[in-house]
């Protein structure tokens, strides 16, 4: 109280909104997390549980690796380059964030389903997306892809373009100048790009059920228990997941400590033949 004294009163309002939100946040995590310890115990040993888990986490790791291949040379390309239609572009790459996911999951059915040209496709070549594991993947992708593209444009931006003229200039291919100096210098927005990309995909519902009912996500199996057996059977599973999450970001928190080591491939002469 003798702080709050000391200080203005933006200050102090700024705490006591500060503190609010916070509890906002706790409480409900508390709370779930309090619930949920008597049957955790269960939870960690049921098969069904743990089978659904280890389905979200995988997709979500092929769907964040998706993005990294895809958005990162994107993003890069985007900074570095103006061209026609590049504001229309901005644009439509926060659409899958703007609109409902169940509207993703219906537009990717859409275009997807074994009846429409690119559905029977890829059917043809053994690739279907209804109720398989690719529908996951797709779903995830989708809903998640702003999230990768966002932190990598960020993270380029940052990057002068002069360092990599200085590459260039020392006679560099423009590979080795991306690789060597633009890329280790912009690992740690894409290393957070891939941690919210992974985190998105987990946590998706709404664009999964509707493509790939089966098999089932961490989300859409704690949503089948909650309706068919109530919020005590759903408590331990929803614990679950939320000390999962937390231990995932720790992991992810220490890796970004020396994100540059995770990219950078070799040392001494670089320099094109």
């Amino acid at each position: 109280m003798v702080w709050l004294k000391n200080n203005s009163p933006f200050i102090a309002a700024s705490f006591v909104l500060g503190v609010l939100l916070v509890l906002f946040l706790v409480i409900p995590i508390a709370g779930s997390l309090a619930g949920s310890a008597p049957g955790l115990g269960g939870a960690l040993t049921d098969t069904r549980t743990l089978g659904a888990i280890w389905t979200s986490f995988y997709s979500a790791a092929i769907a964040t690796l998706f993005m990294l291949v895809l958005g990162v040379p994107f993003a890069y390309l985007y900074v570095r380059n103006n061209f026609a239609g590049k504001r229309v572009l901005d644009s439509l790459i926060d659409v899958p964030i703007l609109i409902p996911h169940n509207t993703a999951g219906i537009a990717l059915l859409t275009v997807l389903s074994p009846n429409s040209p690119l559905g029977a496709g890829f059917n043809a070549l053994g690739i279907g997306f209804i109720d398989t594991s690719w529908g996951i993947i797709v779903a995830m992708a989708f809903v998640s892809a702003p999230f990768m593209i966002r932190s990598a444009q960020e993270a380029f931006a940052n990057v002068s373009p002069s360092m990599e003229k200085t590459g260039r200039s020392l006679g560099a291919s423009r590979f080795q100048v991306f690789r060597h100096v633009t890329l280790p210098l912009a690992s740690r927005g894409i290393i957070t790009g891939c941690v919210l990309t992974w985190a998105r995909g987990v946590s998706e519902f709404g664009a999964v059920i509707l493509l790939a009912y089966f098999p089932k996500t961490a989300p859409v199996y704690l949503y089948d228990v909650f309706v068919s057996q109530g919020l005590t059977a759903a408590l331990p599973i929803n614990g679950l997941l939320i000390i999962l999450a937390i231990v995932v970001l720790i992991i992810f928190r220490i890796l970004l400590d020396k994100p540059a080591k995770l990219f950078h491939v070799g040392g001494g002469d670089k320099t094109a033949a």
